[in-house]
């Protein structure tokens, strides 16, 4: 689509090359294996080439005056992988099975995050869309797609994307992606696409060598930050924002999720957050499309409504702050960040009520301040979880909370997250409790991987699995072997306990669907919490009913007293003798 600036344009007569090159004196084209072709050099230091009888299927790389080979940072497809040369794709050559869906409303929305090689065993675009009718039926409403843009090795979590706008090859062909959004579409299921923009990753990124990528201006964890606000800061500026308009055009997702955006650092007149935000919901009309955003430094200002209720620019953030008290609350540890969540259960309670829990009080573990007021926004503003990959990957084992976590108090947790109004996301075999790990994985070349094993551990030693101890059996990332221990075992939904864990899911999600849903369209005019010991009560009141939540996060039985009023739409224990057991969960709606 000639609408994008980066990437070939495929004509009548042929197709034309370009590439924005301002750091070369000279760059060539070299087409299905032949000899280099010297490109043209136009105004701004764009290179270009159009190439007659070349079409859809034409592999190419761009020569550098050292004879370097690389591909275009626009490939739409990498067939022989991050490193082999980019293949001509036609973006009208799929043929659009569901071309009138407009998306799902946000407030109706239940993720389900997924790995694509991990998920089925071929670990493949059209295997996953296989599983999408069993997600339906589920009860999820939107899946969320980890990064897919190409990366080095065989496998990987996709964080360390090059190519922003080739889907990782291992997983199969563009039109693969297309029949895999268009299969969930069918079935009434949106799709949404995690996108890294706050760095580049470490191997076969060319980028730097021809064109202004980066800047000292910045620095980040992983280097130099992207050149945002610097000197010939508007091309790679384009280049983000017109990457995820593509996604949303041509692959046809009704949102993105944008890594570690507390990493982007632009002193514009107009933050890169704030133009990528406005373009792209002024290029999707009247589809609903929703972004996501995680941002460490719980900035508020992202997530800010219009008087009508509608988001200015983010949908939403991932609420690390409730996934953080939930899990101190079901498994006792105090490590790492989960030291500074020990205040139970008021942690909880302000988490559910007002969104942030750090809302500009110091943070111990971070050592300084952090977030701002939150209770201002509409819990929708928040997407609940007790498990992603992050809060499972960074555990030295990646083991699942189905691993070490008493069924009880795991059940107990996932009822609050999964009927709150904030809107929840699963983990992928999370609904059937499996305990297959998923441990961080990455395939870099030889240097790299091992600078990965030794700086992973030194990055991770305050976290769970990490101390010196464990060191010799923590797995190793860069090997096949920890990575296909990630993979599914859907054999696993066959056995009685998977079945129990699942149909509690599907209960609970049924419920959602049925009795959240319909209070989630109202504006909610008041939410507010009590604790007294290991007791929490929350209510939410919106305009027809009051929403109320009662729950003993202890581990030891309490007297029942004053407990709410109105229809009980899921209990988690039948309470006998007047008390309380231990991890239950009563939620109800009483009218108003």
């Amino acid at each position: 689509m000639s609408h994008f600036a980066y990437g070939p344009v495929i004509h009548e007569h042929g197709v034309l090359f370009r590439l924005w090159a301002p750091l070369r004196e000279s760059v060539g084209l070299r087409i299905d294996g032949g000899p280099a072709q010297p490109m043209t050099t136009t105004d701004g230091g764009w290179r270009i080439l159009d190439v007659h009888g070349a079409k859809a299927g034409t592999r190419y790389c761009f020569v550098l005056e050292d004879g370097l080979e690389i591909p275009d940072p626009a490939s739409r497809y990498q067939p022989e992988g991050l490193k082999g040369p980019s293949e001509v794709v036609d973006p009208l050559h799929y043929l659009w099975r569901t071309p009138d869906w407009s998306g799902r409303a946000w407030d109706e929305t239940i993720l389900y995050e997924l790995h694509v090689g991990a998920f089925t065993p071929e670990g493949t675009f059209r295997a996953a869309a296989d599983k999408l009718a069993y997600l339906a039926e589920l009860g999820v409403t939107m899946i969320e797609l980890m990064p897919l843009a190409e990366f080095p090795g065989r496998w990987g979590w996709g964080y360390d994307g090059v190519l922003h706008y080739a889907p990782f090859s291992v997983y199969g062909s563009p039109d693969d992606l297309k029949a895999f959004v268009d299969e969930a579409h069918r079935l009434g299921l949106s799709v949404m696409l995690d996108v890294v923009y706050n760095h580049f990753g470490p191997d076969g990124n060319y980028m730097g060598l021809y064109a202004p990528l980066f800047t000292e201006r910045h620095h980040t964890p992983w280097g130099a930050g992207i050149n945002f606000d610097d000197a010939d800061s508007k091309l790679v500026r384009e280049y983000v924002i017109q990457n995820a308009l593509y996604w949303i055009d041509e692959f046809r997702m009704d949102g993105l999720r944008l890594d570690a955006v507390h990493a982007i650092d632009d002193a514009s007149d107009e933050h890169l957050l704030d133009e990528l935000a406005r373009r792209v919901r002024a290029g999707a009309g009247d589809r609903m499309i929703h972004l996501v955003v995680e941002n460490e430094h719980n900035d508020p200002d992202l997530l800010l409504r219009d008087d009508d209720g509608a988001a200015v620019a983010y949908t939403a953030q991932w609420n690390d702050d409730i996934h953080h008290a939930l899990h101190v609350a079901a498994t006792g540890e105090t490590i790492g960040y989960y030291a500074d969540y020990q205040t139970l259960p008021e942690d909880l309670g302000r988490a559910l009520c007002e969104g942030f829990i750090y809302q500009g009080q110091d943070m111990p573990y971070r050592g300084s301040a952090r977030g701002g007021v939150s209770a201002h926004l509409p819990a929708q503003a928040f997407v609940a979880f007790i498990q992603n990959h992050d809060q499972i990957g960074n555990r030295a084992f990646g083991d699942r909370m189905a691993a070490y976590v008493e069924p009880d108090a795991l059940r107990a947790i996932a009822s609050i997250y999964l009927l709150s109004p904030q809107i929840p996301m699963l983990f992928m075999g999370e609904e059937w409790a499996t305990t297959r790990p998923f441990p961080y994985v990455c395939d870099f070349g030889e240097e790299l991987n091992r600078k990965v094993r030794e700086g992973r551990s030194k990055e991770m030693s305050r976290l769970p699995g990490f101390e010196p101890e464990h060191a010799d059996k923590i797995p190793d990332p860069t090997s096949e072997e920890t990575f296909l221990s990630a993979k599914l075992d859907w054999e696993e939904c066959t056995d009685d306990l998977a079945g129990n864990s699942l149909d509690f899911y599907k209960s609970l999600l049924a419920i959602r669907r049925e009795k959240i849903f319909p209070l989630l369209k109202q504006a909610c005019r008041a939410a507010h919490f009590q604790s007294v010991g290991s007791r929490l009560d929350v209510s939410w009141r919106y305009d027809d009913a009051t929403l109320g939540l009662s729950v003993n996060l202890g581990a030891t039985a309490i007297p029942a007293r004053d407990e709410a009023q109105g229809e009980i739409i899921w209990r988690s224990h039948m309470d006998r003798d007047g008390l309380r057991a231990p991890w239950s969960v009563i939620w109800t709606i009483e009218p108003i």
